[in-house]
């Protein structure tokens, strides 16, 4: 897509931009520009500046101690620029959300749980644009429909939990996209979309772009979405930036080795390709499983009676021990129902069978299952609790399944669960007492994934486990897991929209569509020569 042009005066001109905390320098000498309607992205490994560089843009960094300029024009293009690391808190507060919107990187703790979606972007056309009641009710449900959620008036009324990852980051786009923002802070935009809507939504930005002439600042990991949207490059090492340059240019011919490392940043294919003993019993077996949910009816029937909406209609797979079952499909396609109803915390119809037995849904009855069966999320911050140190958390699961142990055995189990992940008290020291928090994203996955080690597990649910990783550490943690398979035997259902980690770790794919199985089969040969058309509209966006 051909770029505007880029009139002389830039929207926003960042210079030597420094930001400290408790006096250690994270972020040193950084400069870029930015014109109206140019789409610059930011990228580099976990850790190395990029989301605090967008912060301290908004002033959202408690603590930090800022230098240098950011010098912002606004929408009055004959005002004098006015700089964001200096301007009072009253004018910050009238510039956010409204010149200047961010969509957060992780929705789940960025979207208010206690508030639908749909009153959650109102709320958001109310403070900004004055609008009545009515008014944003109405506009709230079209953003959310531009943005790709099917149904929007039913799920305008859902809450943050009712979504599945996709909607609710599509939910979080909706919200920022509101006051037709003069610049957008994306941060990871696209992490929890499939490939499908990923395009969906690239096109809903650009499109904004071309009709208002937002600029775009995108932070992500994701080299093929930089490849396809950005006009320039920017990459960040350390908390510095490294090179910069026009995109085409930049990917034809990196000159810095950082930026030669992360394009050469794809996953491996590193598995067992041997296939199950004739005698090996199946670790999972699913037959006909069929997850319902009630939903309410519109008028009068509503206060009777509910409907009924199926997720997920008659799916039917074994995975054995030491092989990975890749499940993809659109977001909203049934693939985290499955999971879920795999880890027994939903009610099914069918037969599921862990290691042999079958869910009974009471705490007492399933506890042995529980250890047999282990999860780990696709929101690392999310899913680990920031009030428990590392200890607590990787520990909790010795506390429930093996009481008996001391403290001191149990200390020593859990400093080998994380040398197991490649986390040790030498690379950090006080280890066990850090909260999570203090790691960035891929470390804390690690942390996730020793969680669930620590009890020995036979068969892990891995939902989006690399999602809201850099190129380079989600090729790191797949490694890992392909290590750990091999040692251990393990058995993954690999929940994801992502077909290079399918390609990279799966045995055995499945295809959902609208919660039904539509292909399935060995994972090369369905990648290499799908039959269903939705399959090869998926792997064609992708």
């Amino acid at each position: 897509m051909q770029a505007p042009a880029m009139p002389s005066a830039p929207l926003l001109d960042v210079q030597d931009l420094g930001i400290a905390f408790g006096g250690k320098p994270v972020v040193q000498g950084v400069s870029f520009t930015l014109a109206p309607g140019e789409k610059l992205a930011l990228v580099g490994e976990s850790g190395s500046g990029k989301t605090i560089t967008a912060l301290a843009l908004l002033r959202l960094l408690d603590g930090a101690r800022l230098q240098g300029r950011a010098l912002w024009q606004g929408r009055d293009a004959a005002a004098a620029p006015r700089d964001l690391l200096t301007l009072p808190e009253r004018q910050m507060r009238a510039l956010r959300g409204d010149e200047i919107a961010m969509i957060f990187q992780e929705p789940m703790t960025a979207l208010n749980p206690l508030m639908p979606i749909g009153e959650q972007v109102a709320e958001v056309l109310r403070l900004k644009r004055a609008l009545s009641p009515a008014q944003s009710a109405r506009e709230a449900i079209e953003l959310i429909a531009r943005t790709g959620i099917p149904d929007p008036a039913r799920r305008a009324r859902a809450f943050a939990h009712q979504l599945s990852g996709g909607q609710r980051q599509r939910a979080m786009i909706a919200m920022a996209l509101a006051c037709q923002p003069r610049l957008l802070l994306a941060d990871e935009p696209t992490t929890a979309l499939d490939v499908s809507l990923r395009g969906q939504i690239l096109d809903l930005l650009d499109e904004l772009r071309r009709d208002t002439g937002m600029a775009v600042l995108m932070i992500t990991h994701d080299l093929q979405l930089v490849r396809r949207f950005a006009d320039r490059v920017a990459v960040m090492q350390h908390g510095q930036l490294v090179e910069q340059g026009a995109t085409a240019a930049l990917f034809a011919a990196p000159r810095q080795p950082y930026t030669r490392q992360l394009l050469a940043s794809r996953p491996e294919r590193d598995v067992d390709e041997s296939p199950p003993a004739a005698q090996a019993v199946p670790v999972l077996v699913a037959e006909s499983v069929r997850v319902d949910y009630p939903v309410p009816l519109p008028g009068v029937r509503g206060w009777f009676r509910k409907g009924r909406f199926t997720a997920l209609h008659g799916a039917s797979f074994g995975i054995a021990p030491g092989r990975t079952l890749g499940v993809i499909g659109e977001s909203g396609s049934g693939k985290s129902t499955l999971a879920q109803a795999a880890l027994g915390l939903l009610p099914f119809t069918g037969t599921l069978h862990v290691a042999g037995r079958a869910w009974r849904h009471r705490a007492s009855a399933d506890r042995p299952l529980r250890r047999v069966v282990q999860v780990v999320f696709q929101d690392p911050f999310s899913s680990l609790s920031p009030r428990m140190t590392v200890e607590e958390i990787v520990g909790e699961g010795l506390l429930v399944h093996e009481p008996a142990l001391g403290a001191p055995e149990r200390a020593a189990r859990v400093r080998q669960a994380l040398a197991d992940v490649g986390l040790s008290e030498a690379q950090f020291p006080g280890l066990l007492a850090r909260y999570p928090h203090a790691f960035s994203g891929g470390q804390r996955q690690r942390i996730a994934l020793a969680r669930a080690l620590i009890v020995q597990p036979r068969l892990l649910v891995l939902d989006e486990p690399t999602s809201a990783l850099d190129v380079s550490i989600q090729k790191q943690v797949l490694a890992l897991l392909q290590k750990l398979q091999k040692e251990r035997g393990l058995a993954y259902l690999l929940i994801t929209h992502d077909v290079d980690v399918v390609r990279a770790l799966a045995h055995e794919v499945l295809v959902l569509k609208d919660g039904q199985v539509v292909e399935s089969g060995p994972a090369l040969q369905v990648l290499a020569s799908p039959r269903h058309p939705y399959t090869q509209a998926l792997l064609a966006a992708a």
